[in-house]
């Protein structure tokens, strides 16, 4: 396994301080993030999902624990929208240039507005996918937050 991606790639020329972490990736396992969460021997609350959404019909990228469920409802107020919908896989990979359960929000296609989970931000690192099946980066959520030029807002359902 290549641990160069485009997501590797970018957090690299934007000189954010990182480590990658390889696991079993289990193409049939019912959440994927929780899945990695225990692969790698980490919380799920630090193990964060990448998803792709729909915000009054553009493409916007969600960060938030393996965890967690996003509130499509929070997710619109986050950005100022009316209504959120989770984007189809094909859709998701189409737009991201990434494999589903390989999705990252660093080095897509074309960078789209990012939210993540408020949350988050608390800890001293977190992983985020890192552009393959069974790569994650480890990396500080407000070095995350700086490359993605992502709002951190509460995402997740009550």
């Amino acid at each position: 396994m290549s641990r160069t991606t485009r997501a590797t790639q970018m957090l690299t020329k934007a000189g954010i301080s990182f480590t990658t972490v390889t696991y079993d990736y289990d193409p049939n396992a019912d959440r994927i993030g929780l899945q990695a969460a225990e692969a790698i021997g980490e919380a799920p609350h630090l193990v964060l999902k990448t998803l792709m959404a729909e915000l009054d019909g553009k493409p916007i990228c969600v960060v938030v624990p393996s965890d967690r469920e996003v509130s499509m409802k929070k997710l619109a107020a986050a950005f100022g929208g009316k209504s959120a919908s989770m984007m189809k896989p094909a859709d998701a990979e189409r737009a991201t240039g990434y494999h589903v359960g390989g999705i990252s929000p660093f080095g897509q296609k074309k960078q789209v507005p990012t939210a993540i989970e408020t949350q988050a931000m608390a800890h001293e690192y977190v992983y985020i996918n890192g552009g393959q099946r069974g790569l994650q980066v480890r990396l500080s959520p407000l070095d995350a937050q700086a490359a993605l030029k992502a709002v951190a807002a509460p995402l997740v359902a009550d």
